[in-house]
């Protein structure tokens, strides 16, 4: 995975991951619901895996994973 902003821009179903800030604290995982701002300047809209929504700026300590491809329907 690579850090956010090095990565292209994320799209919506990608997932945001928000490494743990202290020993023994969890990362938290995201859903991006919405892609805000310009290139350059991105933030999204995401649904964490609690169930809460949020604005996210992403930060060093984040990192953008793309979402699997989705098997199309016959």
């Amino acid at each position: 995975m690579t850090p956010a902003q090095d990565s292209p821009r994320a799209q919506v179903s990608d997932l945001v991951i928000v490494e743990g800030h202290r020993i023994g604290e969890a990362r938290r995982i995201g859903e991006i619901l919405e892609v805000l701002g310009e290139a350059g300047h991105e933030h999204y809209r995401v649904r964490w895996d609690d169930g809460h929504e949020s604005v996210f700026y992403p930060s060093s300590d984040s990192t953008i994973q793309k979402a699997a491809p989705r098997k199309k329907r016959r």
